[in-house]
């Protein structure tokens, strides 16, 4: 059985990678309550109550334990992956794993060094069920050869649950870097690309004037010897939507498209995980709520086996690669 522990709980996200890894069978074997968001910890008590807590040292040195989960400050979580693999722990991170070039090439040297897995949860695709059911259809030929993707990943500022770190670009590695690299991610995914260019990214503040280093939006177009892809993210939700963020995305193949409503069809059908497909024999909407999430599952087989069947360590390097190049090529706008 695959014992795991959590170091960095300052992000979200770090619910999905336990609740992922136990219901691939794994055994939680404790965390790290040092956090940078009080009200994260507190949750994770209430939800984990049976969890211990202990200090990050021991987790690493303690030889039971097969994988670390890092949701840390971003900026912070290439340091603590570093330390995990060199203690001869495979990784599952937040996305962004590194926030730098040179986190990038410290990780990539790493793995090669110690054969351990650097693992980033995307999980706009990983942990949505209707990206996952997306990534069967392309593969099953459902709307041909996919020649574009467009996402968008649209979130919500909730101002006041915001630590002092999510406004300062050094901490978050950009909002490309931060937000967009899932979309990266999808791009590569679903068009079968192994690597990409980027062809011209921005980045802007629009609404936050009183905190000029922010960036509330960001833009990429991606190019690759197979598909395009246009990227949108933001953070300028209204607050009338019931969730976070309208996050879509439209794949465009030779013989048909799909749209992914992820988190909410507006003034549409309830609930979330909404899939529409049109090809040339039918115009059809997908519930995918049942859908399952493989990657877990997948991640584990990886950990035991020394596979790399939930995704290969190079596309892994490739989305942070774009990622970290569209942010630093980025130009400014809007409030300087």
């Amino acid at each position: 059985m695959l014992r795991f522990a959590v170091v960095g709980i300052d992000h979200g996200h770090t619910f999905d990678h336990v609740k992922g890894l136990l219901a691939a069978g794994g055994e939680f074997a404790g965390y790290c309550p040092q956090t940078s968001v009080p009200a994260l910890r507190e949750a994770f008590e209430k939800t984990y109550p049976d969890a211990p807590q202990i200090d990050r040292e021991k987790l690493f040195d303690d030889p039971s334990i097969d994988v670390i989960c890092i949701a840390a400050i971003p900026r912070d979580r290439a340091g603590l992956a570093l330390r995990a693999m060199k203690a001869g722990k495979d990784v599952m991170t937040d996305k962004p794993g590194v926030t730098t070039f040179a986190q990038l090439e410290e990780v990539k040297r790493t793995v090669a060094e110690t054969g351990k897995i650097f693992s980033i949860c995307f999980s706009e695709r990983h942990c949505v069920r209707s990206a996952v059911k997306a990534g069967k259809l392309v593969a099953d030929g459902a709307i041909g050869k996919v020649i574009q993707t467009l996402g968008v990943g649209p979130h919500r500022l909730q101002l006041p649950t915001r630590p002092d770190w999510f406004f300062d670009p050094e901490a978050f590695g950009g909002i490309i870097v931060d937000i967009a690299s899932h979309q990266v991610d999808q791009f590569l995914f679903y068009t079968g690309s192994t690597s990409g260019e980027v062809i011209a990214s921005s980045i802007g503040n629009f609404g936050m004037p009183d905190k000029p280093a922010f960036q509330d939006f960001g833009e990429v177009l991606l190019r690759s010897d197979r598909a395009a892809g246009y990227v949108r993210v933001d953070w300028f939700t209204p607050e009338a939507l019931p969730t976070w963020g309208d996050g879509r995305l439209t794949i465009l193949g030779t013989e048909g498209y799909i749209e992914l409503r992820k988190y909410i069809d507006i003034a549409g059908r309830p609930g979330k995980d909404h899939l529409f497909l049109v090809n040339g024999k039918e115009m059809t909407h997908i519930d995918c709520s049942g859908e399952k999430l493989d990657y877990f599952d997948a991640f584990t087989a990886d950990v035991t086996n020394r596979t790399q069947t939930a995704m290969t360590q190079d596309h892994v390097f490739e989305v942070c690669r774009l990622s970290l190049e569209a942010q630093t090529k980025a130009a400014r706008i809007g409030a300087r």
